[in-house]
């Protein structure tokens, strides 16, 4: 288990490493010189000489690179002054260093996809389990077809509609906004519902149909017959090894859900209007912050690493087969 973990990490990191070095390369050796972009609109020849040179732009790109990376892991020196590791930059715009506002907006982020996991996984993979049981029945057939006319809504098309509805018709719910869960709990989770309830009604219908199809496929499978051969109830062949076989390609999707979305649910942010690690993103990109981009993008990547390594042990603990090959 040990060795197959570590091969898992060790590709991983190796992973996030290309990543990195293919996206400093295509930022920082692009014609356009990156130094414009930080001097801003009355920039003039001595300014950008400067800026050159606290960036470290006068140096090659393969030792600004190897900087950067050093910088990660152990800090470093810049000219506008010292940058702790883990150190991505400062920031063209705020003058911020990037980890620092990457981290600011991160509890917003985290809380959001935390509280819409639990939500569609719960609903999503009852129903589906629920549908796989009553397979035929009227129960299978509404919720098939529920599933399948949710599956085909977005959320920023649904979440206007929400907002319409609950917030601005009817008073309902109160405006999505983010309350740290440390200052008031209620607030927190008020303040979230909204976009945790839209991403519920997209994301179940997901995984009500794939963990209906799955389910449906263990109940085929010869160890299930053979259980059911030898005199155990219907209920306890379900559970005991219907359930845990279908579970492998429902890990598989959330291990890749989870990665997107605490890489930064950009959409969901947008929609609703929260100020997150996804808004960050598209903010970075719109005001041509290459620093602020570039720490996102490495962000976002060892969040989606992460998880598909969480899945492999997952993949382990379901299946020993997995962890035998």
């Amino acid at each position: 288990m040990l060795r197959f973990l570590t091969r898992r990490t060790l590709g991983a990191v190796l992973t996030l490493f290309l990543i990195s070095a293919v996206t400093y390369f295509m930022f920082f050796a692009i014609p356009q010189d990156p130094a414009l972009l930080a001097c801003g609109k009355n920039c003039t020849p001595d300014a950008l000489k400067v800026i050159h040179t606290n960036l470290g732009l006068d140096q090659p790109v393969a030792v600004q690179f190897w900087h950067y990376m050093v910088g990660i892991f152990a800090g470093r020196d810049l000219p506008v002054g010292e940058c702790a590791a883990p150190c991505f930059g400062i920031s063209f715009d705020s003058g911020q260093p990037v980890w620092d506002t990457i981290i600011d907006r991160l509890p917003l982020t985290l809380s959001l996809s935390a509280g819409g996991l639990v939500v569609f996984l719960v609903v999503g993979l009852g129903l589906g389990m629920l549908a796989a049981w009553k397979k035929g029945t009227k129960v299978d057939k509404t919720v098939s077809s529920a599933s399948l006319v949710l599956s085909s809504l977005q959320i920023y098309f649904l979440g206007p509609v929400v907002l319409g509805i609950f917030v601005y018709s009817t008073g309902w719910l109160d405006k999505p906004k983010y309350v740290p869960l440390t200052e008031s709990f209620s607030g927190w989770f008020m303040g979230l519902l909204i976009p945790w309830l839209v991403m519920s009604v997209i994301f179940t219908a997901q995984y009500t149909r794939m963990s209906r199809s799955s389910m449906i496929e263990q109940l085929q499978e010869e160890h299930v017959k053979a259980a059911r051969a030898k005199g155990m109830t219907s209920r306890f062949v379900f559970f005991r090894y219907a359930w845990r076989g279908s579970l492998i390609p429902i890990v598989t999707i959330i291990g890749m859900d989870m990665g997107a979305l605490f890489g930064g649910a950009m959409v969901t942010e947008l929609t609703f209007g929260l100020a997150g690690v996804g808004r960050l993103a598209r903010d970075s990109v719109v005001l041509k912050d290459l620093p602020l981009t570039m720490g996102v993008l490495i962000f976002s990547a060892a969040f989606i690493l992460l998880f598909n390594v969480i899945v492999d042990a997952a993949y382990a603990f379901i299946d020993p087969r997995v962890r035998l090959s």
